[in-house]
C-alpha cells in the first residue's frame, strides 16, 4: 500500500545518500550534505517528492505486471 511505497522511498533515498557519502570522499562533492537540507521553498520540495514518488510507484507497478505476465507463460 501507500505506507509500504514510502517506506520504500524513504529507505531507497538513505541508501543513494550512503552511498554517495561513501564514494564521494575526497572528491569535493557535498551532494550528499544538499540532500539532506531542507529547501525554504517548501512547494518545489513536494513537487520533487511527487516526481519522485509517482516514479517509483511506476517501477514497481510495472515490475509486477511484468511478474504476472511471467508467472502466466
Amino acid at each position: 500500500g501507500p505506507k509500504f511505497l514510502h517506506l520504500m522511498y524513504r529507505f531507497a533515498r538513505h541508501v543513494m545518500v550512503q552511498y554517495v557519502k561513501r564514494y564521494s570522499t575526497g572528491s569535493d562533492i557535498p551532494f550528499a550534505e544538499a540532500v539532506n537540507l531542507a529547501p525554504k521553498d517548501t512547494y518545489v520540495v513536494n513537487a520533487r517528492h511527487r516526481v519522485a514518488y509517482n516514479k517509483l510507484l511506476q517501477i514497481f507497478q510495472n515490475e509486477d505486471r511484468i511478474i504476472q505476465e511471467y508467472k502466466k507463460k
